[in-house]
């Protein structure tokens, strides 16, 4: 049977269907100097915004934890660090040649006793009921076709009292933060892009998902219809970038 619902890619309207592949476009083009991008577009800032979640995943030693749209690893690597040689970190992407640059980059880093990897779709994780401690998506749950699906996959395959941590660029609590950012993301970020990364329409992209992923609030709704409790959420940079998280019971 044909599925003839649409969704949004961008500012455009697309199939369903075609999604999942549009996206993996984007990033099988961009992989290569993802690194480099995201210090260039936040000027270093999103390693302290990827603290910041790892801190409010309060993450133990010997926990497991799932790194949903991990990309290069850096939430991995984090993550590493704090569950130790007793814990597990799998780090987790859709994209195949993202997953592999990261991959390549932990292992250069003599990390692989505790981590693994696995290509997956977060609307349908192929994991065993309550099987991780924490799971984190960084970056990624915009460019999910259904994230309701997505973050009800997410509740199932948490332990009970686990931790879903969601960092994601969100929408300005100041207006005039709002206007300079709306300038900056569609002025200056493609053509960083196109001379940095030779691809001015993926980052084009990029800065439309931004725009049309839900607010703090509205994705705050989301958590708890899918059913998770205690959701809150955490502004940084005046709500340029938000920390959502919510338990599982």
């Amino acid at each position: 049977m044909t599925n003839d619902k649409t969704t949004h890619f961008g500012f455009k309207q697309v199939a369903e269907d075609d999604k999942v592949n549009l996206v993996r476009g984007v990033f099988d083009s961009v992989a290569g100097k993802y690194d480099v991008m995201n210090d260039l577009m936040s000027l270093g800032i999103h390693r302290i915004w990827k603290r910041i979640s790892i801190q409010l995943a309060h993450v133990r030693r010997g926990d497991k934890i799932l790194d949903l749209a991990g990309g290069t690893g850096d939430l991995t690597l984090l993550f590493e660090k704090r569950v130790g040689k007793e814990g597990e970190v799998v780090l987790a992407d859709i994209n195949a040649e993202m997953l592999h640059n990261g991959r390549d980059r932990l292992i250069n880093k003599g990390l692989a006793t505790n981590i693994r990897y696995a290509q997956v779709n977060a609307e349908y994780l192929p994991f065993a009921d309550n099987s991780f401690d924490c799971v984190s998506i960084a970056f990624g749950l915009r460019n999910v076709t259904n994230k309701d699906q997505a973050l009800r996959s997410i509740l199932r395959v948490l332990k009970p009292g686990g931790r879903l941590i969601v960092l994601e660029f969100s929408h300005p609590t100041n207006k005039l933060t709002e206007k300079v950012y709306d300038f900056y993301s569609f002025n200056i970020l493609p053509k960083i892009g196109a001379l940095v990364a030779q691809d001015e329409s993926s980052y084009r992209y990029l800065a439309e998902s931004i725009r049309m992923h839900p607010n703090q609030d509205e994705l705050k709704t989301m958590m708890e219809t899918a059913g998770f409790d205690r959701c809150e959420y955490f502004n940084m940079s005046q709500g340029i970038v938000a920390v959502h998280r919510g338990y599982k019971f």
